[in-house]
């Protein structure tokens, strides 16, 4: 059991990587607070793993994560319960397609300020706490177009780009603190938003992945546990990619 006695929040718990990541964490022992956009579905989430799995630690909540003051006042209602949080994974996110030309302001906003300002709020949150009991973990999503771009949407990768930029820095400033910092960077993954591409299309893609398929989010929820881990208690600054692809 991996992550015995931890308490971990997932931002973006309700589906794909975030709710495979808050089953991979049960599995190890660990109490999660999955976060989700609504209450609704977060507590649409909490009812589907409490039907599969009766003794689940697991409860939903659901913080404006585009808002400090929302944020910090509902992870302070978890340490008021739990005590402290040991794990943050700041999962949630919003992916875009919009060709540079027709960007308006409003979705520059909306992917900025939850996929950067989001994550940089929860950590706000969380430090405090984590760094009172002298140690804590901090995992962020970033994406394999952090490193080769897309073409379209820019917005996106301009924003998982600032994702390492910000785990690099705060794993050295908080590693002196006991603080680990690191990010998983998904490749394709079988996810709701790649379920809608075309069957040919995909295969132009898996064609190009040498592992030749795509992962599952059951893949990136295990990169998650090790990190979590004290498996990787001498790992922090890492961008760790998980993508079936081969680098130099």
């Amino acid at each position: 059991m991996l992550l015995d006695n931890k308490l971990a929040v997932v931002t973006g718990g309700t589906r794909g990587i975030g709710l495979a990541t808050v089953r991979a964490f049960l599995a190890e022992g660990a109490t999660v607070v999955l976060c989700g956009s609504r209450q609704e579905s977060a507590d649409r989430a909490v009812a589907k793993l409490k039907a599969e799995n009766p003794a689940a630690k697991v409860e939903g909540i659901a913080p404006n994560l585009t808002d400090l003051a929302s944020v910090e006042a509902a992870f302070a209602e978890v340490q008021k319960k739990y005590g402290t949080i040991d794990i943050l994974v700041n999962n949630a996110g919003v992916s875009d397609s919009t060709p540079t030309a027709k960007y308006t302001a409003e979705q520059i906003d909306n992917v900025l300020d939850l996929n950067v300002k989001g994550v940089m709020y929860c950590v706000r949150a969380v430090v405090p706490m984590m760094q009172a009991a002298g140690k804590g973990v901090i995992l962020n999503t970033s994406s394999m177009v952090s490193v080769c771009g897309q073409p379209g949407g820019i917005a996106y990768p301009a924003s998982k780009f600032a994702v390492n930029g910000l785990t690099l820095s705060l794993a050295r400033e908080l590693g002196p603190c006991g603080i680990r910092v690191n990010a998983v960077a998904p490749g394709i993954t079988d996810t709701d938003m790649m379920r809608a591409v075309p069957a040919e299309y995909m295969q132009t893609l898996i064609a190009t992945i040498p592992l030749r398929r795509i992962g599952t989010p059951e893949d990136i929820a295990n990169a998650f546990v090790f990190l979590a881990s004290e498996k990787a208690s001498y790992v922090t600054g890492t961008v760790l990619h998980v993508d079936g692809m081969a680098r130099t």
